[in-house]
């Protein structure tokens, strides 16, 4: 089965990012729902792979593969360098930045520039966007405004830059993505390792709240907000239920080893001499609302944590 456009082609979905956690889950979803997938790759001569083919752009020097774009139905923007993958030197941070708003800039310039059939961009965001909870806690929501820390400075630049496509009537969507659970990596494989080795690393106090999502909802909120053409804006992309560090932390460990482990609280010092100015985020609480997106229509297959870790841990660790 082929998801056809109204003149009865396939319709065509380009990535950018399509080769990280998200993007390689993400474009073998829309694969198997019948979408002709395109990943703009720095290295396009990868082969193709069923629906799925490579074709060029190189960021840093602003070029791209017109074809791929004139044949997109859709975009979807995930490309930009990750967040927790380095110290965060400043040149680092400006890296961080500068992928993602050159990047916008170089699909948004592309659109403004020449003919296509574009009718919507999903772009990522995070929920990086939010500070830190506040006494009493309340749930953070779409409307509140970018943190002036790092993260929500360069989230707010990352939307600004993609926004600039409703300039040519393109319908934008972005979706602020919380902790990514999958077994391909990310979070929970940094989660596991201790474990693996008898040990529940419990990050700080453990109180700080996370605001996650696993990845195959997180695939399908992006799905949706292609296929919706209702929705505009951004989307808090949480389950419905976060958990603080300690909780994720024990249920996963139970998972894997039974009783068979040792709880063991990491100092914050500690934390602050390995990860440096990264361990702010590690240890920052941050609880996040999906009351927008769940008023989609949107069912979570995974809203507790519990029924996350049980589906994660089911196949081999």
């Amino acid at each position: 089965m082929f998801v056809l456009n109204k003149k009865g082609y396939m319709q065509t979905i380009v990535v950018t990012g399509g080769t990280g956690l998200v993007g390689r889950a993400l474009c073998k979803m829309l694969e198997e729902k019948g979408y002709q997938v395109i990943v703009l790759s720095r290295n396009a001569a990868r082969k193709a792979n069923g629906n799925v083919r490579f074709a060029n752009w190189d960021v840093q020097n602003q070029t791209i593969d017109l074809q791929a774009i004139q044949s997109a139905d859709y975009i979807v923007h995930l490309a930009g360098a990750g967040v927790v993958d380095k110290k965060w030197t400043k040149k680092y941070k400006e890296e961080i930045v500068e992928s993602r708003t050159q990047s916008s800039q170089l699909l948004v310039h592309t659109l403004k520039a020449n003919h296509h059939k574009v009718k919507a961009i999903i772009s990522a965001s995070a929920i990086g966007w939010y500070g830190a909870d506040v006494t009493p806690i309340k749930e953070f929501t779409e409307t509140d405004p970018a943190s002036t820390a790092f993260l929500g400075n360069t989230c707010r630049l990352w939307e600004e830059s993609i926004d600039k496509a409703a300039e040519v009537n393109i319908r934008v969507c972005k979706i602020r993505t919380g902790i990514v659970l999958s077994n391909e990596g990310g979070a929970l494989a940094e989660f596991k390792k201790p474990i693996k080795a008898g040990i529940a690393a419990i990050l700080g106090s453990g109180k700080q709240m996370i605001s996650w999502i696993h990845i195959e909802d997180l695939c399908r909120i992006f799905i949706q907000a292609i296929e919706n053409e209702s929705m505009n804006g951004s989307y808090n992309a949480v389950a419905p239920i976060p958990v603080n560090n300690k909780t994720l932390t024990l249920t996963l460990a139970k998972a894997m080893r039974g009783k068979f482990f040792i709880p063991l609280y990491v100092p914050i010092i500690m934390l602050k001499l390995i990860l440096g100015g990264r361990s702010i985020e590690v240890l920052k609480s941050t609880t996040v609302s999906c009351e927008k997106i769940k008023k989609t229509g949107f069912l979570f297959l995974f809203p507790t944590i519990e029924a996350a870790i049980k589906q994660l841990t089911s196949s081999k660790l």
